[in-house]
């Protein structure tokens, strides 16, 4: 039994699984809330936390890392100057998971991941 394995393989290669994590990340940011399911929600939970305090930097080597990573310069340029900057006081927890439903199709357990407003914290 593998221990302390750091991320999930998601039952892909290598090259497939950085292809789909670029892929959610960039529609994560795009519209700030996605569906899909729980373990590919949670991999990426941990992508987005590592672009946001990246993005956070605001200096042009942060931009272009994060320009690197995700598929839209639209989408890097929102990740930088609007949804950073909203992040700028936080520490971590940037991202929310709820489980929504199963999928009849497979039965695959969905989750829905959206980022964390200040104004939901006060709520």
């Amino acid at each position: 039994m593998p221990h302390q394995i750091a991320i999930k393989r998601l039952s892909r290669p290598g090259g497939h699984r950085r292809a789909l994590l670029r892929s959610l990340a960039t529609s994560f940011f795009l519209h700030e809330k996605i569906e899909t399911t729980s373990t590919k929600a949670k991999a990426i939970a941990r992508v987005v936390a590592r672009l946001i305090t990246q993005a956070r930097r605001g200096d042009l080597h942060s931009r272009r890392l994060v320009a690197s990573y995700l598929l839209d310069e639209r989408v890097a340029k929102k990740l930088c100057d609007h949804i950073a900057p909203a992040f700028k006081e936080r520490n971590g927890g940037f991202t929310r998971i709820t489980k929504t439903r199963v999928r009849p199709g497979d039965a695959a357990e969905l989750s829905v991941i959206e980022l964390v407003r200040d104004a939901d914290r006060a709520a």
